[in-house]
């Protein structure tokens, strides 16, 4: 790995605390940031020759790491910015650029429909493997195609009709192939109605989220025909905590971590909200946020 990797992208026994937007998880073995397709292929390639557990992160939203860490290698996609590129109304972007330089990349170009995706607080590889949305807009919209590196090291690229999209899935999730670059096809706007959409956007996610404290984003998928939040709050379950975790007084729908919440605080929360969910409207509640890695003492 070392001969692929700078030692500053190679970070052993690494707090994966410090790499995820909940500040909550243990240790992962091997922490490595490659920065370029042709490095993440490569690293790719000595991963799957080694037979080596692997798990991939982009901003660590999204993402509830248990308390025992991670084990094997951990692979960042938060350096993989080679690319950020617009050709008239189509954009280029690597996988590792945060949602909202994206969107403000699309802005400084005239150009709207990701506008949405101003305040969702992951990288572009991340948005693409969950198919990540907000206020109507949602990233099967716009991408038109990917380009991503299979567990052997080979690069594919995908068309719109080949990726999959649902509600919080594409096809990577079956596939476990890396997104490395996505194209994106725009179309022309006026920079002041796209920047009050933005604007608009964020106002109304920093007054009814809460954003003052950590957390992974939404914690529950939305259930068909209900709001996760709504159905939290009618059961008499914001403030429910324990520990640091607590179901956020501002927005039901989230899990927040107050302050020093393990993994474990975090899952006795969600089983508690799922169980007297369910007692109360007869509604069972998935997490959005994905549970990785193992438990302390594993």
């Amino acid at each position: 790995m070392s001969t692929v990797l700078r030692t500053d992208e190679l970070l052993w026994d690494e707090p994966l605390k410090d790499h995820t937007t909940f500040k909550i998880g243990g240790p992962a073995d091997l922490f490595i940031m490659p920065r370029t397709m042709d490095e993440l292929s490569r690293v790719m390639r000595i991963i799957s020759e080694a037979d080596v557990p692997l798990t991939v992160l982009g901003s660590g939203s999204n993402v509830l790491v248990l308390d025992g860490g991670i084990q094997g290698v951990v692979l960042s996609l938060c350096q993989m910015k080679e690319h950020l590129i617009c050709e008239g109304n189509k954009l280029v972007i690597s996988a590792g650029y945060m949602l909202k330089e994206v969107s403000e990349f699309a802005y400084e170009n005239e150009l709207t429909g990701l506008e949405f995706a101003i305040g969702i607080p992951g990288t572009l590889g991340g948005a693409i493997f969950m198919n990540a949305g907000a206020y109507g807009g949602e990233m099967d919209q716009i991408t038109t195609k990917v380009r991503a590196v299979a567990l052997d090291g080979t690069v594919h690229e995908y068309g719109l009709d080949e990726l999959a999209f649902a509600y919080r899935h594409s096809r990577f999730h079956e596939s476990h192939e890396i997104v490395g670059e996505v194209e994106m096809t725009l179309k022309p706007g006026v920079k002041a109605d796209i920047l009050a959409v933005m604007d608009d956007l964020t106002e109304r996610r920093m007054s009814k989220q809460p954003l003052e404290y950590a957390s992974a984003g939404s914690t529950f998928k939305r259930p068909t025909g209900y709001f996760a939040g709504t159905l939290i709050e009618e059961t008499g379950l914001k403030g429910l905590a324990c520990g640091d975790a607590e179901v956020s007084r501002k927005h039901a729908g989230f899990v927040v971590n107050k302050g020093t919440a393990s993994a474990s605080d975090v899952l006795s929360v969600i089983r508690e909200v799922q169980d007297r969910v369910a007692k109360a409207h007869g509604v069972c509640l998935e997490t959005e946020v994905r549970i990785i890695g193992r438990s302390k003492g594993e």
